[in-house]
């Protein structure tokens, strides 16, 4: 709203009253929302999803997206492929301008309808690690690290534990055995070979909460040096205890980003069974945020306490991530519109491809989504479990960078 400059009580109430009046009258611009809230991986879920309703309810309180409310569409797929089919559907009838899909599975399938209906879709640390190329997949965006990135961390953060010589030592890669599990496979196969470490995979069937013989295999028999964990759902719980009853010292692994929140680590008993756990991030962990600040306020302002699913700051806050990026790229949007609620969804991929150094207050890395990388830079952060929480014990990183580039450019 522009700047009263006369102090006449009526002019500023005539004012106020038509900005209200305008906001009440724009159209809404609607979005498309997958959960999982039921289903295999709802201890994701479960806090994600309340994560992203609450950014979109702040912006909403704050005015929206230049004057407009944003209109957040969910449902609850339960981690099945048909009923994340149908949803995309009712988004599309709908008229959402951008979807968050979730799962690998999901994105898989949704990618040639996206590009066919010209629908932005993202796919945030999973999905198809080819499609960081923007080139080549106009209306998919991970908009962060990738498996491909996050597999690439992974071997870099091992070089570094293990005295900067990866040459000889044993990798293991333990995997949820479905397309999310083995689609860091390619990257992990070329560092092999660039870098001379033994590699040996360990699939886990879903639903994944039976692996007693895997994780015997890989403490006692094969006597990894190092442990890739890229489980999620139940099994990141099943995993700890597992390594932990068989004597694997935890600070020997490093977790993919779905092996890396707080319900994980209640799930196998609490912070005590994870002192040591490394767990990678692409958004940062804990409450030391002014945007969860903000959250916090709008609720007391209510009368209400923050939610509990705050508690929970790992998925929490990549919800706040999904939800921040797709507002940004609404608003680039609008403004490229003139301030018009009528976009349509490849004006939202032009806004998604406009992001430029947009670190939410610090929450996350700087990501700069352009037309040719989708993912933004492919950063991650590693914490270690420490006392009651995760302690940062890296920077924001990239592992490889260079080699992940090549094979996004040849989409390997």
């Amino acid at each position: 709203m522009r700047h009263l400059r006369f102090g006449l009580l009526a002019a500023a109430v005539v004012s106020v009253a038509a900005f209200q009046a305008s906001i009440a009258t724009s159209g809404e611009i609607i979005v498309g929302l997958q959960c999982d809230r039921t289903g295999p991986t709802q201890t994701v879920g479960t806090f994600l999803c309340p994560g992203y309703h609450d950014y979109v309810k702040l912006k909403n309180s704050q005015g929206g997206i230049g004057g407009h409310m944003i209109k957040v569409m969910e449902i609850d797929h339960e981690y099945k492929v048909p009923p994340g089919m149908e949803a995309y559907q009712r988004f599309k009838q709908a008229g959402a301008v951008v979807v968050g899909i979730y799962g690998t599975p999901h994105t898989q399938a949704l990618t040639p309808l996206l590009h066919e209906d010209k629908i932005p879709g993202t796919s945030p640390g999973f999905g198809s690690a080819a499609a960081a190329n923007g080139e080549k997949y106009p209306y998919l965006f991970p908009i962060a690290a990738t498996y491909w990135s996050q597999g690439a961390a992974a071997v870099a953060f091992a070089k570094q534990q293990l005295g900067g010589v990866l040459k000889g030592k044993k990798i293991a890669y333990i995997y949820f055995d479905n397309p999310a599990g083995r689609e860091p496979l390619p990257i992990l196969h070329k560092l092999q070979e660039m870098e001379g470490f033994q590699l040996k995979e360990f699939a886990i069937p879903p639903p994944g909460v039976e692996m007693k013989v895997q994780v015997q295999d890989i403490a006692r028999r094969y006597r990894a040096d190092f442990v890739i964990n890229h489980t999620f759902g139940k099994a990141p719980s099943v995993a700890l205890n597992e390594f932990s009853r068989n004597g694997y010292p935890l600070n020997k692994m490093v977790a993919f980003v779905w092996a890396a929140g707080e319900s994980n680590i209640m799930g196998a008993g609490g912070w005590d069974k994870a002192q040591g756990y490394y767990v990678m991030q692409f958004a940062g962990a804990g409450s030391d945020y002014d945007v969860l600040r903000d959250i916090k306020a709008m609720y007391k302002a209510e009368g209400k306490s923050a939610p509990k699913e705050m508690d929970s700051t790992v998925y929490y806050n990549r919800g706040l991530l999904i939800a921040a990026l797709h507002l940004k790229a609404i608003e680039n949007a609008v403004k490229a519109k003139g301030g018009s609620a009528d976009i349509t969804g490849a004006d939202a991929a032009k806004g998604f491809e406009g992001i430029r150094d947009f670190t939410l207050g610090g929450m996350l890395p700087p990501l700069d989504i352009t037309a040719v990388d989708h993912e933004g830079g492919g950063w991650v952060r590693i914490f270690q479990v420490e006392g009651n929480g995760f302690k940062p014990v890296t920077d924001w990183m990239h592992g490889y960078r260079e080699v992940v580039m090549e094979m996004v450019a040849k989409g390997e």
